[in-house]
C-alpha cells in the first residue's frame, strides 16, 4: 500500500474530507458524488464487513498500527496521513475516533427486492435530524426491523452523523429512498403490508392493541420532528397508532418512540 503524508490543507487529493461540518454542502455533495464518510475505526470496519468499498483512508499517524490489517486488504487504496492539527484544518473538527474513510456508496436496492421476505418495515417521513435518523436505524437493527424506507426529503442515512450515531448499523439494515411521497406507500400495501402511522390522532389505536393483532406484515410510518405526520400521509395509511402515556406528556422524541414501537410490534410467532 502507499502512505501519503500530508503537508497542506489545500492538498486536492483529500477533497473528499474537506468541510465535513458543512451539513448543507455534504448532504448535497456526497450522494451526487456516490460517496459517504465512515468516521471511527469501528464504523469503518463495519462498513467494510458489509461489503462497502473504500475510496481512501484518512488518519493521524498514531492510528496506523490499529488498521494495518485493513490496509493490507486494500493495497491499492491510498492512505492519507497527517498531524492532528492539519486533519482538523481539513475537516473542520478534531478527529478523536481514530481513522476516517471515504467510501463508495453501494448501489440502491430495488424496492421489490428490499421487501421480499420482510415482515416489519419502518418508513421515515421527512425526519431531518441526522442524529434521529441514526438512532432509529440502531433501534431497527436491534429490534428486528427488516428494512427502512425514507421519504424524498428525509435526512441521509449515510451522512456522517447518522452513520456514527447508528454505530454502523445503517450498513446492516437494508434501506431505500422513495421517490414519490406518499404515493409509494401503495407499493407496501400491494405487497400485503398493513401501513400504520405512529401518530396521536383522535382515532389512533393503542400500541398494545395493534401488537395483539400481530399483523403478518406491518409498515410503521414515523413522522418528522415537530410538525409530525403530514395530512396527505395520514390519509394514505390504513390506521394510526399511539403509545399510551401518562397524563401531561403528549409525545416522545421520534427516535425514542421508534424503539418502543419496534419492540412492541415485533412479530409474534
Amino acid at each position: 500500500m502507499t502512505f501519503h503524508y500530508l503537508e497542506s490543507a489545500d492538498d486536492p487529493r483529500v477533497s473528499d474530507y474537506t468541510r465535513l461540518t458543512d451539513v448543507h454542502l455534504r448532504k448535497v455533495r456526497e450522494p451526487a458524488e456516490g460517496m459517504y464518510i465512515a468516521e471511527s475505526s469501528r464504523v469503518l470496519r463495519r462498513a467494510l464487513a458489509a461489503g462497502h468499498m473504500p475510496r481512501s483512508f484518512f488518519l493521524a499517524e498514531k492510528w496506523l498500527g490499529d488498521l494495518a490489517d485493513v490496509f493490507d486488504r486494500f493495497p491499492d487504496v491510498p492512505v492519507y496521513v497527517g498531524s492532528a492539527a492539519l486533519l482538523e484544518e481539513i475537516t473542520g473538527f478534531h478527529l478523536h475516533r481514530g481513522a476516517m474513510a471515504a467510501m463508495h456508496r453501494p448501489a440502491p436496492v430495488p424496492l421489490p427486492e428490499l421487501l421480499a421476505g420482510a415482515r416489519r418495515v419502518a418508513v421515515l417521513e421527512d425526519i431531518v435530524d441526522h442524529t434521529n435518523v441514526g438512532a432509529i436505524f440502531r433501534s431497527a437493527a436491534a429490534l428486528g426491523v427488516d428494512a427502512v424506507l425514507v421519504s424524498p426529503r428525509c435526512g441521509d442515512p449515510l451522512y456522517r452523523r447518522s452513520v456514527r450515531v447508528s454505530m454502523g448499523t445503517v450498513f446492516q439494515v437494508p434501506w431505500a429512498r422513495l421517490e414519490s411521497w406518499p404515493a409509494d406507500l401503495e407499493a407496501l400495501r400491494e405487497q400485503g403490508f398493513t401501513v400504520a402511522a405512529l401518530e396521536l390522532t383522535g382515532d389512533a389505536v393503542d400500541l398494545d392493541e395493534l401488537a395483539a393483532r400481530n399483523p403478518d406484515k406491518l409498515a410503521l410510518v414515523l413522522g418528522t420532528e415537530g410538525a409530525g405526520m403530514s395530512a396527505d400521509t395520514l390519509a394514505a395509511v390504513d390506521l394510526a397508532v399511539k403509545i399510551p402515556m401518562r397524563e401531561g406528556v403528549d409525545s416522545l422524541n421520534v427516535a425514542a418512540a421508534s424503539a418502543v414501537a419496534f419492540w412492541e410490534l415485533r412479530p409474534k410467532g
